[in-house]
């Protein structure tokens, strides 16, 4: 069996930036264990797997085509990936299969249905749901992670990752932190803090060995919290944010109501065929 296999730079100011997912477009499903393999072999964060949906009897034919959209890490699906969701759009676009005309594309995932919007400057914007970190932390699941930072924590919030709060974006940058003490603190981790440049609202870093990902370059998934938290913390719904690992990637943020909005470049490294016996 043949299959075709994109890679995009996602959230990227050009090629080798930003976070490179690979997406496979499907004609017809294949069973989650060979997904599951396939993004083992391909070894990056997210490799994203979409299925046309046919649209149903009665539907509007000029609106939005709508997709079936599964992620996969090296080593586990996930409910949610922002990356790998502008990528899979950029990677319909590429193929053909979303027309160049197309203002956006739908997906039905996981996390409910997501939408992607194709900017006239190449850029992505894509829809996903908020989650606000107002919970409080367990005392000894912050004492884990500040361990496993090895950095004075100023504030920790738990929702689907642990948001820890740094003093400065140097702070930030300088973490260090080893795979196993970040597997000890048993949870992924937001690192982030205000921004030192006048142009970005704030910085971030994602550690995630749980999910098979040491550090991920740029992260859609934790915008969903990063954004609610900065938008209440500076008081303003529009941000501008930098995920400042090695690749380094820009987001344009926008908190809509119970939605975060994140678009930012998408380049389309490699396009090419996997054989799968």
């Amino acid at each position: 069996m043949n299959l075709p296999l994109f890679q995009v730079d996602a959230f990227s100011e050009g090629p080798f930036t930003g976070n490179p997912a690979a997406v496979v477009p499907l004609k017809e499903g294949i069973d989650a264990e060979l997904m599951q393999r396939i993004a083992e072999e391909n070894n990056l964060s997210e490799t994203a797997f979409t299925m046309p949906i046919p649209t149903e009897a009665g539907a509007a034919s000029d609106g939005p085509l709508t997709f079936a959209l599964r992620w996969f890490t090296p080593t586990t699906e996930v409910e949610l990936c922002g990356h790998a969701t502008l990528g899979a759009a950029a990677a319909l676009r590429a193929a053909g299969i979303v027309p160049k005309h197309a203002e956006a594309v739908r997906f039905s995932t996981k996390s409910g249905i997501l939408t992607a919007r194709f900017g006239q400057d190449g850029s992505v914007e894509i829809d996903l749901p908020a989650a606000v970190s107002t919970k409080p932390i367990a005392t000894d699941l912050a004492a884990r992670v500040e361990r496993a930072l090895d950095a004075p924590v100023s504030a920790q919030f738990d929702h689907r990752y642990v948001l820890a709060i740094l003093e400065s974006e140097d702070a930030v940058a300088q973490l260090d932190p080893s795979e196993e003490a970040l597997r000890e603190a048993g949870t992924p981790v937001i690192a982030s803090a205000p921004s030192s440049q006048p142009d970005v609202d704030f910085v971030s870093r994602f550690f995630a060995p749980t999910l098979g990902v040491l550090e991920d370059p740029v992260t859609g998934s934790a915008h969903c919290q990063l954004v609610p938290y900065w938008a209440a913390t500076l008081q303003k719904a529009q941000l501008t944010a930098r995920q400042i690992s090695r690749r380094g990637g820009r987001l344009d943020c926008t908190l809509d109501g119970d939605r975060v909005r994140l678009a930012g470049g998408a380049h389309v490294y490699l396009q090419g065929t996997i054989h799968v016996d």
